[in-house]
């Protein structure tokens, strides 16, 4: 069907490139075969060399008579990170590098990727559990190898990927303010840091997205702002879940912005000659604040995106809404709030005890996200 070059750039700026086919032939009797791979020889000429040859296989019928050399993990593992290069947000591709280089390989680097089997997968978690890595974390190595299998699958390397099946992981704690330690967190705040803690605090915004955040994503007249980018190291980029969001902005966020509106640059938090700040800048400043409150708790900037969240919980807000707030891409992220709602459940099964009049029939009901609507 087509030879084309693709190109992206790489982290550090370099420009990167290879060239790909995608070869599709229909065959009388039989559903089309498609072939979609990177061409060993990364040049035009060679590219459309490797398309015919791919293409007289398939009208041949010897595509899959053809012995082929499965690669090793290893090897195939370049294939995989310029896959992940073009698909993936930077972010993605450091981690997928750094779990490669210190788990994936060392334990699998070797062996063909058609000889690594459901035993062998288990094997490595038991091993890594014995080492002392938490099981989220065996698990962030899993998806790793169960994408790079997969790829391999898709991409005519290999026929068919074993199951990688995940540990079981207990839902995580977390730390959140109390209403009252809110009040004292804010009023025990430095003054240069009081417009970015309570910005944190009243709109539940990841540290990357505070410090990516612009004066033309924010609208004191309306009320809101727009999660449009985040910041990962020196590289800004799209939020988390590749899509913006919208955030209204309470009384108290709005004031506070609309005092510290300042000229010194484009990003709303930046340092006084308008630099951008970074995540090293921001890291002491919750928990130092959290010690001029005088408060047992040492929380992070993350925290006060747990404490946005409970708070909403605990006033009733039900968990479909906090959800778009928080920008998850599903519900079972949010959920670990439902704990918090006051009462929700408790006041659904008073109503078995309600007579059966005419206001039962539009008594309040508990709906699916954790909320409560009228019956109908």
């Amino acid at each position: 069907m087509s030879v084309r070059l693709r190109k992206w750039k790489a982290k550090d700026g370099t420009m990167l490139e290879r060239w790909m086919i995608d070869v599709k032939v229909a065959l009388p009797g039989k559903p089309p075969r498609r072939i979609r791979d990177v061409s060993p020889l990364n040049t035009r000429r060679g590219a459309e060399e490797y398309e015919r040859q791919v293409r007289t296989a398939l009208l041949t019928g010897t595509l899959d008579k053809e012995v082929k050399e499965v690669p090793t993990l290893e090897a195939f593992q370049e294939r995989y990170l310029d896959y992940s290069e073009v698909n993936n947000k930077p972010s993605t591709v450091y981690g997928k590098r750094w779990v490669l280089r210190l788990h994936i390989v060392p334990a699998f680097g070797r062996r063909r990727l058609d000889a690594i089997g459901p035993a062998d997968i288990e094997a490595y978690k038991a091993r890594k559990l014995r080492e002392g890595q938490q099981a989220k974390s065996v698990n962030g190595h899993l998806w790793v190898l169960r994408k790079l299998l997969n790829l391999a699958v898709e991409w005519g390397v290999i026929p068919f990927a074993p199951r990688v099946r995940q540990l079981r992981v207990p839902q995580s704690d977390f730390q959140f303010l109390t209403f009252e330690e809110s009040d004292r967190f804010l009023s025990a705040a430095a003054p240069e840091w009081k417009a970015w803690l309570t910005t944190a605090l009243k709109t539940g915004l990841r540290v990357g997205e505070l410090l990516a955040l612009k004066w033309e994503d924010v609208d004191l007249v309306a009320g809101r702002l727009v999660v449009r980018r985040t910041l990962w190291h020196a590289l800004e980029g799209t939020p988390k879940g590749g899509r913006s969001r919208e955030v209204p902005l309470s009384d108290d966020a709005v004031a506070t912005l609309q005092a510290h509106r300042h000229l010194r640059g484009p990003y709303v938090f930046c340092e006084p000659d308008g630099k951008r700040l970074n995540h090293n800048r921001v890291k002491a400043v919750v928990p130092r604040t959290c010690a001029r409150a005088g408060l047992a708790k040492r929380l992070t900037t993350h925290d006060l995106r747990h404490t946005f969240a409970s708070h909403l919980v605990m006033r009733g807000v039900a968990l479909k809404a906090v959800q778009e707030l928080l920008g998850h891409a599903t519900i079972d992220m949010t959920m670990r709030y439902a704990h918090l709602s006051p009462d929700v459940k408790r006041d659904a099964v008073q109503l078995l005890d309600r007579p059966l009049d005419s206001g039962a029939l539009r008594a309040p009901t508990l709906g699916a996200n954790g909320g409560t609507s009228q019956a109908t």
